[in-house]
C-alpha cells in the first residue's frame, strides 16, 4: 500500500512539472543570464535553478487522469498456455495412456507404444489388460470420486516388466483418464540379487560353521581323551575356517567393487608381464596338478589403461580355475594378442584348457554371484563361487568384458578383452 502511494505522489509531481515547465524554464534562463553577466555567483544561480523546479514541481495544475494513475506492469503470457496435451504426454518419460468413460484409449505417448504392442487410439483398455489388478483400477478410475489409484502390474512378455500404476481423473468433468506406469523392473531385479545374495552368504558360511561347530563338541565330549581323533578333526577345522576366510575375502572384494563400478583406474600396465607374474604365482598348483602350459604370445608390448593389481587378480582367477577344472585335459594354453573389435583396438588374453567343459545352458550365469555348475566340485576345489562375479566387476570397470567359450568334453576357453591405453 505504501509503495502505491509513493507511486502516486511521483506520478502527479512530475505531471506538474510538465504542466509548469514552461514557467521552471523561462526563470532558469533567466537566472543564467544574470549569472554570466558576473552579477551574482555559479553557485548561488544553481541553488537558484534548483528552487525554481522544486516550486514547479509542487505547484497546482491540471492534472489529467492518466497522470495520477499507478504505474501497472503488464503480466507476461503463461508459457504453457500454447502447448497441447500431446506435447506434455510426449515430454513423460514413463508410459501414458489417456482413456474415456468407455475405457478407450484417446492417446498414448511413445513410451507407452514402446511398451505394450499394439497400444493405439480406441484400443478397449479392459481388454488390453486382463490381469485382475488392472481391472481394478480401471474400473475404480471410471467409477470413483476422482482420488489417484495405484496398484502394481507385471507384464510377462516379451520380457519380464514391472510397474507401479497410477490412474487419475484429467482436469473436472472432462471425461477423461491416464493411466501412468512407472517401470520398476530394475529395482525388483536388484531387491532380488540383494535378497539372494544374503540367504547364499548366509548358506555358503553357515555350512562351515556348522561343522566346525560339530568337531568342537566331539573334541569336548566323546573325543575327549582321543588324540588322533582330536589331530583329524583339528585338521577339518582348519580347512573349514580356511574356506570361510577366502569366502569372506571375495565377499570384501566384490563390494568395494561394486562400490566403484565406473571409477576408471588411471595407470597403464603391461598384460604381458602381469601375465607372466601370474604364470609364476601359480607354478606349484601346476606342479600339484600335473598341468603343462603352454605359451602363446605375440611380439611386442600390450599395454592397457588399468589397476595392475586387480588385473593381476583377473588373470590369476581365470588360470586357477583352468588349472583346477581343466585338470582332467593334462594343459593350459595361455594366448596374448591384440585384436580390433568394433573399431575398438584391444589386448586379448586368452585362457583354455582341455577339460570336461561347461554347458551351454550354464555359461549366461556363470559370472553370478555364487552360481556354480558344479556345487560338490566347486566345493572340493575349495571354490567361493565369486570368483568369476569378481572377474566380471573388475573388467566393467576398466571397460573391458569376459567371452566364455565351452564344449563338453572339449574343454573350455575364457578370453579377457581390454582397450589398448
Amino acid at each position: 500500500m505504501e509503495d502505491r502511494q509513493v507511486e502516486t505522489v511521483s506520478t502527479r509531481a512530475l505531471a506538474r512539472l510538465r504542466q509548469n515547465g514552461w514557467l521552471a524554464g523561462a526563470s532558469c534562463a533567466a537566472i543564467i543570464a544574470v549569472s554570466v553577466a558576473g552579477q551574482v555567483s555559479g553557485y548561488v544561480a544553481a541553488f537558484a535553478c534548483l528552487a525554481v523546479l522544486a516550486v514547479a514541481a509542487m505547484a497546482p495544475g491540471r492534472e489529467t487522469e492518466a497522470a495520477v494513475q499507478p504505474v501497472r506492469l503488464v503480466p507476461e503470457a503463461n508459457p504453457l498456455e500454447p502447448l497441447s496435451a500431446v506435447h506434455l504426454a510426449a515430454a513423460v518419460a514413463d508410459p501414458l495412456v489417456v482413456f474415456d468413460a468407455y475405457g478407450a484409449v484417446v492417446h498414448a505417448n511413445d513410451a507407452a507404444r514402446r511398451a505394450f504392442d499394439g497400444m493405439r487410439a480406441g484400443l478397449s483398455l479392459p481388454l488390453r489388460f486382463r490381469a485382475p489388478e488392472m481391472q481394478s483400477v480401471i474400473e475404480g478410475a471410471l467409477a470413483g470420486d476422482g482420488t489417484v489409484l495405484s496398484v502394481d502390474y507385471s507384464e510377462r512378455l516379451p520380457v519380464e516388466r514391472s510397474y507401479h500404476v497410477t490412474a487419475s481423473p484429467v482436469g473436472h468433468d472432462t471425461g477423461l483418464y491416464v493411466l501412468v506406469f512407472r517401470d520398476q523392473s530394475e529395482a525388483r531385479r536388484i531387491d532380488r540379487m540383494r535378497a539372494d545374495f544374503i540367504a547364499n552368504a548366509s548358506h555358503e558360511l553357515r555350512t562351515p560353521l556348522a561343522s566346525i561347530s560339530g568337531f568342537i563338541e566331539t573334541i569336548l565330549g566323546p573325543a575327549r581323551n582321543d588324540p588322533k581323533a582330536q589331530a583329524n578333526f583339528l585338521g577339518i577345522m582348519q580347512e573349514q575356517t580356511g574356506r570361510m576366510s577366502r569366502l569372506i575375502d571375495d565377499l570384501l572384494s566384490l563390494s568395494r567393487l561394486e562400490m566403484k563400478p565406473y571409477l576408471r583406474p588411471g595407470q597403464t600396465v603391461d598384460v604381458k608381464e602381469t601375465l607372466e607374474a601370474v604364470i609364476s604365482s601359480l607354478t606349484p598348483l601346476m606342479a600339484d596338478t600335473g598341468m603343462a602350459l603352454e605359451r602363446e604370445f605375440g611380439e611386442g608390448s600390450f599395454l592397457v589403461s588399468g589397476d595392475r593389481d586387480e588385473l593381476f587378480q583377473v588373470l590369476q582367477n581365470l588360470l586357477e580355475n583352468a588349472c583346477k577344472y581343466g585338470r582332467s585335459g593334462g594343459r593350459v594354453v595361455v594366448q596374448l594378442e591384440k585384436a580390433v573389435s568394433g573399431g575398438v583396438h584391444e589386448v586379448v588374453a586368452t585362457i583354455r584348457d582341455f577339460g570336461p567343459g561347461i554347458p551351454q545352458e550354464h555359461i549366461p550365469r556363470i559370472t553370478e554371484r555364487f552360481y556354480r555348475v558344479d556345487v560338490e566340485t566347486s566345493r572340493t576345489q575349495k571354490g567361493t563361487g565369486l570368483g568369476l562375479s569378481i572377474v566380471k566387476h573388475i573388467l566393467t570397470r576398466h571397460g573391458g568384458r569376459l567371452t566364455i567359450r565351452s564344449e563338453v568334453g572339449k574343454g573350455s576357453s575364457f578370453a579377457v578383452h581390454l582397450p589398448i591405453a
